[in-house]
């Protein structure tokens, strides 16, 4: 057997176990339970290849298959990747076939690629979710556009802002970005019981974040075990969920253990330039075993809006969204960021499993305390009323156990506040 043979069964069966574990409730209680929508799930991402870039179309049908994305939603281009940058114009015709072939249903974008990371002096990211306009650029330092999907509450950011956001399935390798996307997929509703790690670094430049992780820990403590340190790095960490730090290049990543769904990253000014930066690389992030990260790709000057919320980021993964969405959502100018990472890794999207026959246990994580409503219909458009008496749910993790017949019992629809 030749090792590109055992390579596709060893792909193949790991598809399987993925398919498995995605498949935890019988088919008719699917249809049946219907839970929040918290995020983006396969039906509602593109993904761009890129088909003059071989590890582009390695990567783009790996992704296709381990995340069961339809057929219908991958777009194809054929351009030079040998660069980091691509011209407005250049962009502008490129962005008039994307938009041409993708559904009116996507609401965001997979990027099967490392390079080009750049349009002019925006982000690839940003130039595929808006357009390229300069308003979302600063030259020199300034402030730029503010994003509208900043901190909003949208579960569809392209019916409710014509935006797509758009993320990088970055590496240098496609073994690097297997191992990332294993690992978002590995990390769905698994609700890590990780740490974060705020740090207040003596790089007083890039240190413009700290001023807020005081809020941070008030509001998030609960949820989250978070430790705000006066250092410019950590070491030797088996439980890392959050990284967020301020420095020009984070030393001992080699160390740290990252949770699957592990987000991280470092206020810089050249993070986002992935393949050719002055500074660290925010794919050294990816490479350590974080899920996702951000960069910038264009000097920034030190404007916080510019680089993650940590306090937005943490509490919009805790609500049940993607990485994609916690972390599109946490920058309020991300015009010059690059987001880089596996889009559909929701460590803490509600899930329901079959524990015994008939026997449910419902998992879902709340950043709030409130009630839990189960109601019930004998008919898939309603009228429903309740089927059980509402709980209380607690801020973090919640764990209710209940007992439904789905060939009796009709079908339920919950909810919590």
């Amino acid at each position: 057997m030749t090792q590109e043979n055992f390579t596709l069964i060893q792909q193949f069966f790991a598809l399987l176990m993925f398919i498995s574990l995605s498949a935890a409730l019988p088919v008719e209680a699917q249809n049946r339970i219907s839970l929040p929508r918290t995020s983006l799930g396969p039906n509602d991402i593109a993904v761009i290849i890129n088909e003059n870039d071989p590890l582009s179309r390695q990567i783009g049908n790996y992704y296709l298959q381990a995340r069961q994305i339809p057929e219908t939603n991958i777009i194809k281009l054929r351009f030079s990747s040998k660069r980091s940058i691509i011209t407005p114009k250049e962009f502008k015709q490129l962005k008039a076939t994307i938009d041409q072939l993708t559904p009116e249903h996507v609401q965001a974008f997979a990027v099967a690629w490392t390079t080009p990371y750049r349009v002019g002096c925006m982000s690839l990211t940003s130039a595929l979710a808006f357009g390229f306009d300069k308003k979302y650029c600063a030259e020199p330092c300034g402030s730029t556009a503010l994003s509208p999907y900043f901190n909003s509450s949208s579960l569809y950011p392209y019916d409710d802002y014509k935006l797509r956001p758009a993320m990088m399935l970055a590496g240098t390798s496609f073994e690097h970005i297997k191992a990332l996307i294993d690992r978002g997929i590995r990390s769905d509703y698994s609700f890590p019981k990780g740490q974060a790690y705020l740090m207040n670094t003596s790089d007083k430049a890039r240190n413009s974040r700290a001023t807020s992780f005081t809020q941070a820990a008030e509001e998030l403590g609960e949820l989250f075990p978070l430790q705000i340190l006066a250092a410019d790095y950590i070491s030797e960490r088996k439980d890392v969920l959050f990284y967020f730090t301020g420095l020009k290049k984070v030393p001992m990543l080699e160390t740290l253990y990252f949770l699957p769904g592990a987000l991280a990253d470092h206020l810089t000014s050249a993070g986002g330039m992935l393949t050719d930066s002055p500074q660290m690389s925010s794919l050294r992030w990816l490479e350590a075993g974080a899920t996702a990260s951000y960069g910038t790709v264009v000097e920034p000057c030190s404007f916080s809006q510019k680089f993650p919320s940590p306090i937005v980021t943490m509490f919009q993964y805790a609500l049940g969204a993607s990485a994609l969405e916690a972390y599109w959502k946490s920058v309020a100018w991300p015009g010059q960021g690059l987001f880089i990472g596996e889009p559909l890794a929701k460590p803490f999207a509600p899930h329901i499993e079959e524990v015994s026959p008939k026997q449910f246990m419902l998992k879902f994580f709340s950043p709030r305390t409130g009630h839990l409503r189960i109601e019930r219909s004998f008919s898939a458009a309603g009228p429903f009323s309740p089927f059980m008496q509402q709980k209380t749910i607690s801020r973090g993790e919640n764990q209710f156990h209940f007992k439904f017949n789905e060939k009796t019992d009709g079908y339920l629809n919950i909810q919590w506040h």
